[in-house]
């Protein structure tokens, strides 16, 4: 009996995936050279395209083939549109632009340990220099702050909602490891009453503080400079904001900085946690659980941990109950901790 030829083996994906380095080039460049914001200026032919972008004609039609093939852009006989995802988050013109998180998502700190994957997983963690990206008052966290904050604007605007949705109450909040400080501050925006204080590095704070003045609360903004397992962080909190943190580091660590948090926090607080939460089988979702890779490539110990793992942390620091909460449209999930 003939084998189907659906059923044929292919070597289609072993060239798809050696080639994928393209794709993460390809967007680079279209980002680099302002190929969407060209096109929804209204510039759509190859050649309008690349008197727009200063660039060769071939290399134009070319680079836009490849993003129409990657459902990037589309293409109807000679002439490229956007997609709505890019004419939402590449065009520069539009309020939600993030092409400027490319700066930190393909900065050497965090995609280096890749390029050494084998002697990664043989260790268990990263093999690049300092701890990688958790590595003392790292400068790539400032890139991190200034980049990331569009991609961050819309969780830290549905988590507020979720957490505290009648905002008619004093909460004094914690926001650890606050980078671009927008989390605190989309409490503080939500919730006239909400004093925040920020912890980070100070380099870090700097870019943070400048957001909550922008944001119009920088009068109910402080600070903690340092490191998070160092510093004090006082008492009474109402609130404490972990957000994208935990997976840096491996389980015991984090129970101890949770034991830190249950105490810093009130009677009746509670510990809010966005993270990347893969399913028990650990390779669903294909995005959250996908996350794992990257912190075996940059960190010495992170990881994407389910939700049973976070609920066991959680737990063995103190606290009596954690839930889990969707956020979509985003690909993150909530977990909201009770003391």
């Amino acid at each position: 009996m003939s084998t189907p030829a659906s059923q044929q083996p292919s070597p289609q994906l072993f060239f798809q995936t050696m080639n994928a380095h393209h794709r993460t080039e390809a967007l680079k460049a279209g980002i680099e050279l302002e190929v969407f914001t060209a096109i929804g200026e209204g510039n759509t032919t190859a050649a309008e395209i690349a008197k727009r972008c200063q660039a060769s004609e071939k290399g134009i039609r070319v680079l836009c083939d490849f993003l129409t093939i990657m459902e990037m852009l589309t293409k109807q006989n000679d002439r490229y549109g956007l997609t709505l995802d890019s004419s939402v988050f590449l065009d520069k013109r539009s309020p939600a632009y993030i092409g400027g998180a490319t700066e930190f998502l393909c900065s050497p700190k965090l995609t280096g340990g890749a390029k050494f994957m084998a002697d990664t997983v043989r260790k268990g963690g990263t093999v690049m220099e300092d701890d990688g990206t958790v590595a003392p008052d790292n400068p790539v966290w400032v890139t991190f702050a200034r980049a990331m904050a569009p991609l961050m604007a819309l969780p830290s605007q549905l988590i507020p909602k979720l957490v505290d949705p009648q905002a008619d109450r004093k909460l004094k909040v914690l926001d650890i490891a606050a980078g671009h400080g927008l989390f605190g501050i989309g409490f503080a925006q939500n919730n006239p009453q909400v004093e925040i204080t920020a912890l980070d590095w100070k380099a870090v704070l700097e870019v943070a503080k400048e957001n909550a003045e922008k944001a119009g609360v920088g009068d109910r903004y402080s600070t903690i400079e340092g490191s998070a397992f160092d510093v004090e962080f006082g008492t009474g909190y109402d609130l404490v904001l972990l957000t994208n943190f935990l997976h840096h580091f491996d389980i015991p660590t984090c129970e101890t900085l949770l034991r830190k948090v249950h105490a810093a926090l009130a009677d009746g607080g509670r510990a809010v946690t966005l993270e990347f939460v893969p399913n028990e089988d650990r390779v669903s979702p294909p995005d959250a659980a996908g996350f794992s890779m990257v912190m075996l490539t940059s960190t010495p110990a992170g990881d994407a941990y389910t939700f049973s793992e976070l609920e066991r942390m959680f737990k063995n620091a103190g606290f009596s109950r954690s839930t889990l909460h969707p956020l979509p449209p985003t690909i993150e999930q909530v977990v909201i901790s009770e003391k």
